[in-house]
């Protein structure tokens, strides 16, 4: 009883599946498109940051560095800031703000990645779910048409296969950008680690070393 009716749900076919993972492609490339876009944008935010702020930093002019970055638009200038609140308290304060801002700041790189990741690995199993669903339906259409023989069976096997390689159209490019933008993501850490350990090394030199203006 219960496998009857199993059979009849599955024999819906698989181009409900189709719909679903062309709608998930969809989504996939609006976000890879997005994350891009974001990385560009993100990496010429923080170049323009950077060239800004490094000869102030140099030259010891503080004040002017603060007013730059609280008037910078953008997130990644808030890592700055916070080192710069940290400085003026200690070094214990200042890990504990940059390490902070940080983590709000992977958060930010990192965001939307996670469906990428999850798509990339599953796609191929709703692609292949809906040519098991394919073939299922075409194996009862050969027990109701016995006479069309192997030609009903291939014809439904075949069109029962393009959910698999439709599964894997989907997943392949998602893999691909997940992978390139959890790249871009660590480059973006590090680049905002690296400006802030030359900020706190500038504002707080060592004993023995030449200190800038303050």
């Amino acid at each position: 009883m219960l496998t009857q009716k199993l059979l009849e749900v599955t024999l819906v076919g698989s181009e409900w599946v189709l719909y679903t993972l062309l709608f998930l492609s969809v989504v996939s490339i609006t976000l890879i498109v997005e994350r891009a876009i974001f990385f560009a944008s993100n990496r010429k935010s923080w170049e323009k940051l950077t060239r800004r702020v490094e000869p102030l930093m140099h030259a010891g002019k503080w004040d002017e560095v603060r007013q730059v970055v609280d008037s910078w638009p953008g997130a990644e200038a808030e890592v700055l800031r916070s080192a710069l609140e940290g400085a003026d308290i200690g070094a214990a304060a200042a890990d504990k703000l940059v390490d902070s801002a940080m983590l709000l700041e992977q958060q930010r790189l990192d965001r939307r990645l996670a469906f990428l990741g999850t798509l990339g690995n599953n796609a191929p199993f709703i692609g292949l779910f809906g040519t098991v669903l394919g073939i299922i339906r075409a194996f009862h259409d050969l027990s109701g048409d016995m006479q069309g023989g192997a030609d009903v069976v291939m014809a439904g096997i075949s069109e029962a296969l393009i959910a698999t390689a439709v599964g894997l159209f989907v997943a392949i490019p998602a893999v691909i950008a997940y992978n390139y933008f959890m790249r871009s993501s660590s480059k973006e850490a590090n680049r905002a680690r690296a400006a802030v350990n030359a900020l706190l090394a500038v504002r707080n030199p060592q004993p023995g070393t030449d200190a800038g203006e303050r």
